[in-house]
């Protein structure tokens, strides 16, 4: 179709006639070879009339948010923080309440945008990332190859279950390849860890870490999660002590930053079985999953300290990042 060329000083008749068309193509719905005919002209004239009432403002397109969608707040956390999506969700209640919401919100995003190929990497011990996959629907094709651990998956045996399904489940659902981490997050010390990585088990895990295209990650505070306390993984009360000396607020796949989202090294860091910060930060795309007033401040660190790219929130904690920018 030839552009449409505006004249300067349009008549009143002209615009009567694009108001005419207009209204009968938007308000009352008349498709156009039905306006052509009524008005007695070609069907490529009222197309035309269409573009040009756009063009002159006489159309103005607005885009209205259902209630519980949250595009302008979605929007203003990426422009924000640097993001390179987020996805803002209504909940009820606080605490472990927001759980469920985000966990219908992540399985939805994953639907949407898992599309073939993805190496996804799974932190082991987050109650929504499980809620997740527990809602979440099968593909009746592949869209992922693999799905990897990448923090330690052994704890307890009252809850080992839960890290082994997590990784487990996804990987049904995806029609993709389990690779699990066969030892704890945390172990005695640096000596022993190095040991395991030498293992030909973990050592194919942490090999698998460099081919990651996705990382699905929950973000922690200084407290652990119920989930992580009862696994046998979470940090020492003396290691929660000197970590809130050094300024951490939070966590992801055991790896703390401060309140800005730097990196704060602690005794521990060499104990730890996991993906390192820079592996990390050099996937592609990093969903955190991650709600509740008591994470606002892990959550706004993980986002500046660029820990994750992708959000998944709820709304509260959505309005106070934006308000404390």
């Amino acid at each position: 179709m030839k552009p449409v060329v505006l004249a300067s000083t349009p008549s009143a008749d002209h615009l009567r006639l694009l108001v005419k068309v207009a209204r009968m193509y938007h308000e009352r719905g008349m498709r156009q070879p039905e306006i052509a005919a009524q008005l007695s002209m070609s069907q490529p004239r009222v197309s035309r009339l269409l573009k040009e009432a756009v063009e002159r403002d006489v159309v103005r397109t607005v885009v209205v948010s259902p209630d519980g969608v949250h595009a302008e707040l979605e929007d203003a956390l990426v422009e924000q923080y640097g993001l390179r999506d987020a996805v803002v969700v209504d909940t009820e209640g606080a605490g472990t309440a927001v759980i469920p919401a985000l966990a219908a919100a992540t399985a939805t995003y994953l639907d949407a945008t898992l599309k073939g190929g993805d190496v996804i990497g799974i932190s082991s011990w987050s109650a929504t990332l499980l809620e997740s996959v527990n809602v979440m629907r099968a593909k009746t094709t592949p869209v992922a190859e693999e799905i990897v651990q990448i923090v330690g998956g052994s704890g307890s045996p009252e809850v080992q279950l839960h890290a082994t399904r997590l990784t487990s489940r996804l990987a049904e659902l995806t029609g993709a390849r389990p690779v699990f981490a066969p030892s704890a997050a945390l172990v005695g010390s640096r000596e022993l860890r190095d040991l395991l990585w030498q293992e030909p088990a973990v050592a194919a895990v942490v090999k698998a870490w460099s081919r990651l295209t996705m990382a699905l990650v929950g973000i922690g505070t200084l407290e652990p999660s119920p989930l992580l306390r009862r696994s046998g993984n979470a940090i020492a009360p003396e290691d929660q002590r000197q970590l809130e000396a050094l300024g951490a607020v939070g966590d992801v796949c055991t790896r703390y930053f401060d309140a800005e989202g730097r990196p704060v090294k602690a005794d521990f860091d060499d104990h730890i079985i996991g993906i390192s910060p820079e592996q990390l930060r050099s996937v592609d795309r990093r969903i955190g999953v991650a709600g509740g007033e008591s994470k606002i401040a892990a959550i706004r660190g993980a986002a500046l300290g660029g820990w994750i790219n992708i959000l998944i929130t709820d709304v509260e904690v959505a309005r106070s990042l934006v308000s404390r920018g």
